[in-house]
């Protein structure tokens, strides 16, 4: 197994989750803010309510095996994940999406943080990143998802402009601007797929994504 080199980035301060009818929110140091993923799904909300609603066992099958897979891949990029660990969850769809997703995550170089907490005052947005790293050499947000079938670059925009909210926030954190955005997707059909982006491609529908979800908040108050 690969080795991954760390190079973290730490700084003060942590976020705690608030569950409500209006999403997830976080506590930070800075006030309350929305999450990232609450707001970019924030139009489609109605309609994946619906969907787990018709499909519960699948809804609750997916969400495991997500939560499955990002957990071994942190672990792997943490350097823990030994050959005996994976063999205990061998035969899993978690598991095999990791196999199919290996040779890509390991064109991750130097790693400068993994599912770090990371908000902002200036665009009112808080979150959790999977991970900050170099990414075939260039610094990225790199996301990792799961997917039943292939997706199209046009059936992520949504994963850019979450990506491009933690470059956003990172560099408010940090200073450190991050040219880059990476999704690796295990497809559980078979196979994976990686995107690459920029953030500057996605700012403006990102912002419209918080324009949409300030709106609603103010009329349902």
């Amino acid at each position: 197994m690969k080795s991954f080199r760390h190079e973290f980035i730490t700084f003060d301060g942590s976020i705690s989750s608030i569950e409500d009818d209006k999403g997830r929110r976080y506590q930070t140091p800075d006030g309350v803010f929305p999450s990232v993923t609450t707001v970019t799904g924030w139009k489609k909300r109605a309609f994946f309510a619906h969907w787990r609603k018709k499909n519960p066992d699948e809804s609750r099958r997916v969400l495991s095996r997500g939560t499955a897979m990002h957990s071994t891949i942190e672990s792997y990029l943490l350097n823990t994940l030994t050959p005996h660990l994976l063999s205990e969850s061998e035969g899993t769809s978690a598991t095999d999406l990791f196999h199919s997703m290996r040779e890509d995550i390991d064109r991750i170089g130097a790693i400068r943080a993994i599912e770090v907490a990371l908000w902002s005052k200036k665009i009112g947005l808080a979150g959790r990143t999977d991970c900050i790293g170099e990414f075939d050499g260039k610094l990225s947000v790199i996301d990792f998802k799961s997917s039943t079938n292939p997706k199209s670059e046009d059936g992520i925009l949504d994963y850019f402009t979450q990506a491009t909210a933690y470059a956003l926030m990172w560099q408010d954190r940090t200073g450190q601007a991050i040219p880059n955005i990476t999704i690796i997707i295990g497809v559980e059909s078979g196979g994976c797929q990686v995107f690459e982006s920029t953030p500057r491609e996605h700012v403006e529908n990102l912002f419209d994504y918080i324009s949409a979800w300030k709106r609603d908040q103010w009329n349902t108050k």
